[in-house]
């Protein structure tokens, strides 16, 4: 979407009423979300039904129904757009974040264009859907060159994104993901990058299983960059580990909660069930049920 049809149809939003600053996650009693990752064959009605039977308040969106390329999705073209928030606000619902697959660490220009393309078409589509979020990857260290000279790539693609995202309100994520899954290497990274529209999306998954790392640690350390997380749990079977519902596994999921509502975290629990990479997993109709309850019960003796 080009900034002239940008904001030609924000007017038009304004007119119709639909319009309004983003909302505040703290301002609503149920600031739990799912990531579309875990329901790969619903349809946006779909989806936007049972996030509302079930007690959602949000949507991250990764991929509808295949197609990974949100911007390439009918819902989100220019026509659609209206019928689409209001939908979206029938249900009493928001869009929290998109979920770009844009790799920040790639070396070759022509790659790397590709990336940074996607990173702003996807701020702009966050911009039309009011989405406070856009996450990317920074994702590999490259091999035959110096960490730090991959950090200086990623930090330069984060800056880079940073400035687009800000004229559009939208502020641009780094997942704790891949290679960067460390307290020290995100903290690197994200005081390098220096940039206001530039923060984190902790996926505490990732720190405390492959990072190793205690969840409170973690959380501590890193809260003046968090905005947006991601949980699941998961456990070990022999030397393979597997998803699992909510609280099933070995996963510090209750403590995480515990760490995040202690450092303030006024941000959403989203859950990113890995549906479409792990097809054997339970079905969405399961999972994402029992993490609404399950999260509830742990904000709940959070508080307390």
């Amino acid at each position: 979407m080009n900034k002239t049809n940008r904001r030609d149809f924000l007017t038009t939003l304004a007119a119709a009423g639909l319009y309004s600053p983003f909302l505040e996650a703290g301002n609503n009693p149920a600031f739990i979300s799912f990531s579309t990752l875990g329901c790969p064959k619903w349809d946006w009605l779909t989806i936007l039904g049972n996030a509302s039977k079930w007690g959602f308040s949000a949507i991250e969106l990764r991929g509808i129904q295949g197609e990974m390329d949100l911007t390439k999705r009918s819902e989100f073209q220019t026509e659609h757009l209206k019928e689409s928030l209001a939908q979206l606000k029938e249900k009493n619902l928001r869009i929290i974040a998109l979920g770009s697959s844009a790799r920040m660490h790639e070396p070759e220009a022509a790659t790397r264009s590709k990336q940074l393309d996607e990173g702003r078409r996807f701020i702009d589509l966050a911009h039309a859907l009011r989405a406070p979020y856009v996450r990317v990857f920074g994702d590999k260290y490259v091999p035959g060159e110096s960490k730090e000279a991959t950090i200086d790539r990623i930090a330069a693609g984060l800056q880079e994104l940073g400035n687009h995202a800000k004229s559009a309100g939208v502020t641009v994520l780094i997942e704790s993901h891949g290679d960067f899954n460390d307290t020290p290497t995100l903290l690197q990274l994200l005081q390098k990058t220096n940039q206001k529209t530039v923060a984190l999306l902790w996926d505490a998954h990732h720190t405390c299983v492959a990072g190793k790392e205690d969840p409170a640690h973690t959380c501590q350390a890193l809260k003046p960059y968090i905005r947006h997380v991601h949980l699941k749990d998961s456990k070990l079977s022999g030397d393979k580990r597997g998803y699992v519902l909510t609280g099933q596994g070995d996963v510090p999921v209750k403590e995480t909660v515990r760490a995040l509502v202690k450092n303030g975290y006024k941000g959403y629990y989203n859950l990113e069930w890995e549906k479409a990479w792990a097809p054997e997993i339970a079905e969405p109709e399961i999972a994402f049920p029992h993490f609404a309850k399950t999260i509830r019960e742990y904000l709940a003796a959070a508080k307390v």
